[in-house]
């Protein structure tokens, strides 16, 4: 049996593939959670097998910094991260050693099953890049990996100063950077813009 333990907040999803999994009599699902700190306890506790593991979990706690600890303490159970964040981060954190697998819920075109065999198998699947999203009249993918990085410290609430320094460029150079995606996606100004990078998912600041 393939003792598997399921953290999600959403009960809908949870509760989806725990009866996906349970139809299955490979597996034998050992608990649901909805925080991370909570599934990350019982796979310890229980030397699980599998560990499908959402990213952003109830009281906002992360989900790749629970799956980092449980792989590096138990290397057997396999671990793969399921997340509808399309914030690149979230991936190059996955393929730092986050996770041995990553499926996005509402983008990937593969089935979690089939991620869940290879995963077990001992392959490691990840998508080449995180999936491009309609953000107004541009696309996520039209944010150059630069103008991300600005913009996430601008999502933050750091100054341009402080932008500028960090990233080794010029103050004027962070304006410039901001305004041209603020005209690329036909946004009225920065806040609108911040409102909808957040409400895309492409920029994530609120995990523990």
């Amino acid at each position: 049996m393939i003792n598997t333990i399921i953290v999600e907040d959403n009960t809908y999803i949870q509760n989806h593939f725990a009866n996906m999994l349970s139809a299955d009599e490979r597996f034998n699902v050992l608990g649901c959670y909805r925080d991370a700190l909570d599934g990350e306890t019982a796979c310890l506790r229980e030397r699980a097998d599998l560990v499908l593991m959402d990213v952003q979990t109830l009281h906002n706690h992360s989900g790749l910094a629970s799956a980092r600890r449980i792989r590096e303490q138990c290397p057997r159970t396999k671990v793969i991260v399921v997340t509808s964040l399309i914030d690149p981060d979230i991936l190059a954190e996955a393929r730092r050693g986050g996770a041995d697998s990553l499926w996005y819920k509402d983008h990937c075109d593969s089935d979690i099953m089939e991620v869940i065999e290879l995963t077990l198998a001992g392959k490691n699947i990840f998508p080449d890049t995180s999936p491009a999203v309609e953000i107004n009249e541009m696309l996520s993918t039209d944010i150059s990996p630069r103008q991300i990085e600005i913009l996430r410290r601008f999502v933050c609430g750091i100054t341009y100063d402080e932008i500028a320094a960090d990233l080794k460029l010029t103050k004027r150079g962070v304006r410039w950077n901001l305004d041209q995606i603020v005209e690329k996606g036909g946004f009225a100004n920065k806040h609108e813009l911040i409102a909808a990078v957040i409400e895309s998912k492409l920029i994530v600041t609120t995990l523990k």
